[in-house]
């Protein structure tokens, strides 16, 4: 077997007859990092050209998400430096009904996008102390457009003949 191989599934076309495994349903595509905006907010917050109050200001549902559904880093806040952050994942997609605009666990979306067409992942950090909340990734997982259904009705099918 040569290197290339070896190596995890090039991103490729979303999964169909080609991809039975459904593996490029869970290749990240369209990842968008936010870390420079993220750099200018606080440099803007040290300079003075924000508030606190400006920056701090996660809601409670985000919060809560967070105890429930976030992930903790390793990082510490950069605004009041008592914890280190937490990361929430939040689902958004036309196919995910009621599930879209909710917190999800990376299991979860895991499920999700061998299951449902493309939809949008945002990642937020989130400092439990002090409401500093920041979007630092979005991306995109799932089926291809119109397979989430196909899939969803051929696991029906087979749990009734199960």
């Amino acid at each position: 077997m040569d290197q290339a191989d070896s190596r995890s599934p090039r991103p490729g076309p979303p999964p169909g007859p080609e991809d039975p495994t459904g593996r490029a349903a869970l290749q990240r595509r369209r990842v968008v990092d936010y870390a420079l905006r993220r750099r200018g907010v606080l440099a803007d917050l040290r300079e003075g050209g924000l508030a606190l109050r400006e920056v701090c200001d996660a809601d409670v549902y985000l919060l809560r998400a967070a105890n429930f559904h976030g992930v903790l880093t390793e990082t510490v806040c950069p605004v009041c430096r008592k914890e280190n952050l937490t990361e929430v994942s939040w689902v958004f997609g036309d196919d995910l009904g009621t599930a879209s605009g909710s917190a999800r666990g990376q299991d979860e979306i895991e499920q999700l996008a061998l299951t449902h067409d493309e939809f949008t992942v945002h990642v937020v950090e989130v400092c439990r102390s002090c409401s500093w909340n920041h979007l630092i990734k979005s991306y995109e997982v799932g089926l291809a457009p119109g397979e989430g259904k196909r899939v969803r009705r051929a696991v029906r099918e087979l749990r009734r003949r199960g």
